[in-house]
């Protein structure tokens, strides 16, 4: 392995870490507002959302392939099932649909 890519590879973990080291130490002993707090919790969801939602459209050439699966995920999760349930359902009422309509 070349130099350069070593100094890469030790430059970019230096970038990653400082992000996440940060807030550690500026906001050591305060407490941030409830508010700040509410939207910082709700920040992996989100991501999470804007994660998915993009594949949930494009996996297959037919768009109510995605919305059905991920409807079928979402119901599963509601009613308040683990998340192998939620998977395997959703997988289910996939095979379903592409036997009966595909």
């Amino acid at each position: 392995m070349s130099s350069e890519i070593v100094w890469m590879i030790i430059g970019m973990g230096i970038v990653t870490y400082l992000p996440r080291l940060a807030p550690f130490i500026l906001f050591r002993g305060k407490e941030l507002p409830p508010f700040i707090q509410g939207v910082l919790k709700n920040v992996p969801y989100a991501a999470l959302g804007a994660l998915i939602f993009p594949g949930v459209l494009s996996i297959n050439d037919d768009i109510w392939f995605g919305l059905l699966g991920a409807a079928a995920a979402f119901t599963a999760a509601y009613l308040g099932a683990n998340l192998m349930v939620v998977v395997i359902g959703s997988i289910a009422v996939l095979t379903c649909y592409s036997y009966l309509f595909t």
